[in-house]
Parts: structure tokens; sequence; C-alpha cells
């Protein structure tokens, strides 16, 4: 795909004015709604395709820049190479340059044409590089590896049962922060008010996250889940929600389940959501670490997510391992 001069520079002027918005908004306070009990009101449907594609780390031309120094011909520019490179990757999605599944065409795939909101999403630390990982972290990627017998858990095995595809692809969860991430398709979010609670209901998976604000303890560490236990709290108009309790299978990055996971919804516009996380684990990363993006409301609404067709998929994956064993002559 390439880009005219005159998409070129509609582009950039459209970066711009989100640029000078943004530093607008940034300079002056914005006051939410309020819900009929008080609470600052968040609700309705948010997308990020428009975040898709965003680097997690500063790129390296960037060294030495923070993020809004970033000029909008620059991220004009990098979301132009983001285009094209996600445009390739469309023609193998499901598969491989070397096991072609015949992937849709790009049109089907809602992050595509994404209007990135930042160059990157690291905020801190200032150098905007993921902290290093502890040696007790080396060892459990180590174990994870091991457990895997060489495959990735999504294009290649051993695939002997569903337990060596990842939660993901089961279909399970995306954990947190995974299901508040980009992927190709499914990044919408329902976000749903009563008094003392916040619902969060995400478009991919399905789950839902209902978070309460009453200042009750978090539930006792024996009792973990996917997406773990959530307790929310108001500092004026931003909700922060504090989780724990969360599953070492499914804990981000690597983590253990240990890991302590703070998020921050702070209301920027009637259209817009400033969202941000810090991530913390001692047995992880050398020191907590922050990262975010942009929320922006959606008329829509949150669709069916059937994934795997019934769960026909999985049968497939692991149905058509044992026809490659048999065909080797290394069936068990």
């Amino acid at each position: 795909m390439t880009l005219t001069y005159r998409r070129c520079a509609a582009l950039a002027t459209g970066l711009a004015l989100t640029f000078a918005a943004t530093l607008t908004v940034m300079g002056q306070s914005y006051t939410a709604p309020r819900t009929p009990w008080g609470d600052p009101d968040l609700q309705g449907t948010f997308t990020n395709s428009n975040e898709s594609g965003i680097s997690m780390e500063k790129p390296a031309e960037f060294a030495g820049k923070r993020v809004e120094e970033v000029t909008p011909a620059q991220l004009a520019e990098l979301i132009k190479t983001r285009r094209e490179r996600q445009l390739k990757t469309a023609q193998t999605i499901g598969g491989s340059t070397e096991n072609d599944t015949g992937a849709g065409p790009p049109h089907w795939y809602e992050n595509y044409n994404a209007t990135n909101s930042r160059a990157w999403m690291i905020s801190d630390p200032e150098d905007g590089k993921i902290p290093a990982t502890t040696d007790e972290a080396k060892k459990r990627a180590a174990a994870v590896r091991a457990a895997r017998r060489g495959g990735d858990g999504y294009n290649t095995g051993p695939f002997d049962g569903p337990q060596d595809l990842t939660l993901y692809v089961r279909c399970i969860t995306r954990g947190l922060p995974g299901s508040m991430m980009p992927a190709i398709y499914g990044n919408s979010y329902d976000i749903t008010q009563g008094p003392g609670f916040v619902a969060i209901r995400y478009e991919m998976v399905h789950e839902t996250r209902v978070i309460p604000l009453d200042g009750r303890p978090h539930l006792p560490s024996s009792m973990q889940s996917y997406m773990g236990d959530a307790r929310g709290r108001w500092e004026g108009d931003t909700l922060v929600v504090e989780t724990t309790n969360v599953l070492e299978k499914s804990a981000y990055g690597g983590a253990s389940d240990k890991i302590r996971i703070t998020e921050r919804f702070r209301p920027t516009s009637n259209k817009t959501i400033e969202w941000s996380i810090t991530v913390d684990d001692k047995t992880t990363w050398v020191r907590p670490w922050t990262f975010g993006m942009r929320l922006t409301k959606d008329e829509s609404h949150v669709f069916e997510y059937a994934c795997h067709e019934g769960n026909e998929g999985l049968r497939g994956i692991l149905s058509a391992a044992r026809v490659a064993e048999r065909e080797a002559g290394t069936s068990k």
C-alpha cells in the first residue's frame, strides 16, 4: 500500500488538529457529567481500535524525547509505516508465510487504518523501555518454554491436548491488561455503572469485570482468578482500579501471582478516556512500570463473540495434529 502526497498531507493535517486538541484538553480541566447518585459518569461503549499498532516501547529514533515532543509530522510518518506493516500481516492472519491459511481481505479487520494517539505507550520509566526482569522471572519463563517443548502455543505444536495452547487461543481469557489491549477485531468495551459498582464488559472473549467501589478489602490471597480481584475508587473524575489475586497462568508478561495492577480511567472529553496502567511485581521486574492509551467512544455496541464457533477450531487443531503424527509415523 502506498499513500499519495495528498493523502499524507491530509493525514498530517488531521493529526496536527488532533495534537492541538489534545494539548487543549491537557491544559484545561474537563469535568465529567454525573450519574443520578453523584459519581462521575464514564458510561458508554468505547473502542481502542485507533491505538492498534502503537509500539509498547519508545522507538530508537525518539531516544531522549518525551512522547509529547513527537511532532504531528513524525507521528504521521510512523502511522504510515504501521499501516503498511499491518496490511502485509493481514495476508497471513491466522497462519504464517510458510502455512498460508488464506486470510480474509484487510477490510475485514477493524484495526486497519488506525489513527494512533501517540508514538509509544510506556510513560514510566522515562527511557520508554520495559524494565529488566529478575532472575526469578527468567527461571519461570524458561520453565514455560520447556513445558511447550519447542511449541509456541499458537502456530507450532506439539499439541497433545488443549493445555498445550494458550488461554487466548482456547477462548478462555486474554487476562489483564490483555483484555484492554488492541487486537485485530473485538476492540470494544461497555462501561456500565451502578451505585457502588462499575462493570467493564469486553467484546473479545466477553469477559466482564465487576468492580466494587465501596472500600471493601481484597479477597484472601488464596482466592485467585484469571482476571484477578478488582477494587475501585474515585480520585476526582478519575476511576482508579487496583487488581490483585491474579492466577499466574494468566498474569501479564510472565509475571507471578504477586502482581499488583493499578489502572486509571481519566475522562478527557465527552468522547475520550485516557487509560493508564501500572504493573508492579518485584519477582518479575526490577521496578514498576506504566503505559497507556486512549479509549474513544463508539456509537455502536458490543457485538457477539462466538470464538471457535462452538470450539470446533480447537477440535480441528488437535485432530490435525494427530493426522500429522500418523503421516510422520510418530503417533503415540
